[in-house]
């Protein structure tokens, strides 16, 4: 099989680009745009417009497509024959909604993103008007949630009436970015996937098929702004003639449906089989695997969502991940090498003293006014080794209180993201989820919309190979930072585990065990 693939990931902070040559077997271009100082007329911040009110984040789209046309402009002028490029797949950052009028304009200026929090009393008059979180659960297989598109509609038409009533089209952001490949007002193809759709908290990933109910506790009208949903595993069409004389493409160059950020971020790290975990480690944190029927979480703490391959990819997402870790960095003016050298002299525990590091609200558990607790620190305990030692541990433990009710014991967990290059993250993982880690190299979600988009392709061009076949040679993974898990540490770290779930539940009113008690368990056997 012959041929260039492209992946784009136009995600929260940058937009990336990745093609695969297939008859090499090798990544024969990777390149990328950082918003904030590549695009600094956008007035952005990690990606998100400054000055906005707290708890408010949002990007102008028109940014993301100039992204993806600086980065098509670099490659014409690169040693690279993009005339080959057969197919392009998008990953884009989930829950963002883009609303177009008729004519193809913006119909709202900026596009509310993921980690937008102002949208919690929408969440809350969804849910009341849908009959209570259970009802909501079964009409979409997940509770309503501040990152999520259902209540960035509501919130629209609420605050936003006349943006509201000229849209005539209400996207994803991967979903508008296929509208301008194809062509944009001119043709462009409007259609929606089922990964991606599976985050808008108004489609059922289960019956796939949306929720009237929740679609008339917004507005009965609203169907008539959502495009179809096709399958994952289709192209949507081609090119627009436009964009293929301006940067040298082929007229036949194909655009695949693409899917969300984490759809695609599992192809790229090798997770398509049942048994292995993602967990990505940036801003944010995520757990995810594979599976072949759906699972609802009844608590909803467990995204339900559909993969890009037809099947199923239930999802845990933590809002606190790298911030606190980057904070404490800069206030102690320490770097990642000697963060890890703190770490290595310091004892799993931590004598006692846990953090809860609910720094900018939570998701899992769902508190967008949560605040970080310190936990057993004494005065003298506010210093350099507790704190570094507290920050690893309370981050790893608040994303495996949500993991434990993933449907799966992992066979190994594959690590993406910048932390996963410490080996002091990739132990403390290993030691509290007790399982095998490995990082991944390469770029996650652009790599994996580009093997998606070679699998496509050979599928519509009559081929018979399998997505593992096609990935296995791009799929690379960091042996030299893989790591079992410590004897040693299991018995503290079973304690620990018990002591956040303690605390957390304490914190929200839960009845659980006393975290005193299992403090002092904690500090004997330290």
């Amino acid at each position: 099989m012959e041929g260039l693939f492209a992946g784009l990931d136009v995600s929260t902070q940058s937009c990336k680009i990745v093609i695969i040559d297939l008859a090499e077997q090798t990544t024969a271009y990777i390149d990328s745009v950082n918003y904030d100082e590549d695009l600094p007329h956008y007035n952005t911040s990690e990606g998100a417009v400054r000055g906005l009110e707290e708890g408010v984040s949002e990007s102008d789209p028109r940014m993301w497509i100039e992204a993806v046309e600086l980065l098509f402009g670099r490659l014409k002028e690169a040693d690279i024959k993009q005339e080959q490029v057969r197919c392009i797949s998008v990953s884009g950052q989930q829950h963002g909604l883009v609303a177009l009028d008729k004519e193809g304009n913006l119909a709202r200026n900026r596009s509310k993103l993921w980690n937008d929090y102002s949208t919690a009393e929408e969440c809350r008059l969804l849910t009341e008007r849908v009959g209570g979180m259970e009802k909501m659960i079964e009409e979409v297989g997940n509770t309503q949630r501040t990152g999520y598109t259902a209540p960035k509609i509501l919130h629209m038409l609420r605050h936003e009436r006349d943006s509201y009533s000229n849209a005539a089209i209400l996207f994803l952001v991967h979903n508008f970015t296929n509208w301008y490949l194809t062509g944009a007002e001119k043709g462009g193809v409007a259609v929606m996937e089922p990964g991606d759709t599976s985050g808008m908290a108004l489609w059922n990933p289960v019956k796939r098929a949306w929720s009237s109910k929740v679609i008339e506790a917004i507005d009965p009208t609203l169907s008539e702004k959502l495009p179809a949903v096709e399958p994952s595993d289709k192209t949507i069409g081609v090119i627009s003639p436009a964009l293929a004389e301006k940067y040298g493409f082929s007229h036949e160059c194909r655009i695949d449906a693409g899917s969300g950020d984490n759809m695609y971020g599992a192809i790229g790290t090798g997770n398509f089989e049942p048994g292995i975990v993602t967990v990505s480690l940036g801003t944010s944190g995520t757990a995810y695997t594979f599976i072949e029927e759906p699972y609802v979480d009844p608590t909803g703490e467990i995204a339900s969502f559909c993969d890009s391959t037809g099947h199923y990819l239930p999802l845990l997402c933590v809002s606190n991940m790298a911030n606190g870790y980057n904070a404490l960095l800069e206030k102690f003016g320490i770097t990642h090498t000697v963060f890890d050298s703190i770490i290595a002299g310091t004892k799993a525990g931590n004598g006692g003293k846990l953090l809860i590091p609910w720094y900018e609200g939570e998701r899992t558990p769902d508190l967008p006014l949560a605040s970080p607790v310190y936990f057993g620190f004494g005065l003298e305990d506010f210093e350099k080794e507790s704190l570094c030692r507290a920050i690893l541990e309370g981050h790893v433990n608040n994303l495996y209180a949500g993991f434990r009710r993933m449907p799966v014991r992992p066979k190994a967990i594959h690590l993406t993201g910048g932390l996963a290059s410490s080996p002091s993250w990739c132990q403390t993982i290993a030691d509290i989820f007790e399982a095998e880690t490995v990082p991944v190299q390469g770029e996650g979600a652009a790599l994996g919309a580009a093997i998606h988009a070679a699998w496509v392709w050979n599928k519509e061009s009559g081929g018979n190979y399998s997505l593992k076949a096609l990935a296995g040679p791009f799929i690379v993974l960091d042996e030299s930072r893989r790591k079992e898990p410590s004897p040693g540490n299991r018995e503290a770290y079973r304690i620990q585990r018990r002591l956040f779930r303690a605390l957390s539940d304490s914190l929200r009113g839960i009845e659980g065990e006393d975290p005193f008690s299992l403090r002092n368990e904690l500090i004997r056997i330290s």
